[in-house]
């Protein structure tokens, strides 16, 4: 069976989510806290960002990731080690955001679209078995 639905599903998943977290002010709540861990633990290279920097990065992946579909829809061997990385990346980043939410008793940003993006790298996952 072909990744290639499923890849496109979290590929839209991760579009809606990086809209979600533009448009709730993620950098607000992630800058202090990368200052933060770097204040504790100096040897972490966790980078802070300016809005249109995060921004364009986000869209730049993005895009690759959407230009990969075909590839998904082919059935390119290489693609199944790529949708480990892609679902497993975007699961931790779906937790996260809703851990993150729990443990701080209210709506982070992203955690609107956390459930979607959690679906669809489940899915995803499963179609590479």
């Amino acid at each position: 069976m072909t990744l290639g639905p499923a890849w496109l599903a979290l590929c839209i998943a991760l579009a809606i989510h990086v809209a979600d977290e533009a448009l709730t002010d993620f950098l607000s709540v992630y800058n202090p806290a990368v200052r933060a861990i770097r204040a504790r633990f100096s040897f972490l290279p966790l980078p802070t960002f300016t809005f249109p920097v995060w921004l364009g990065g986000l869209i730049a992946v993005t895009v690759l990731l959407f230009a990969l579909s075909p590839a998904a829809f082919r059935g390119e061997p290489a693609m199944r080690p790529a949708a480990y990385v892609f679902g497993l990346v975007m699961a931790g980043n779906g937790l996260l955001h809703l851990g993150g939410s729990i443990y701080m008793r209210k709506a982070m940003p992203g955690v609107y679209s956390a459930p979607v993006i959690l679906a669809a790298a489940v899915y995803l996952l499963a179609m590479v078995r």
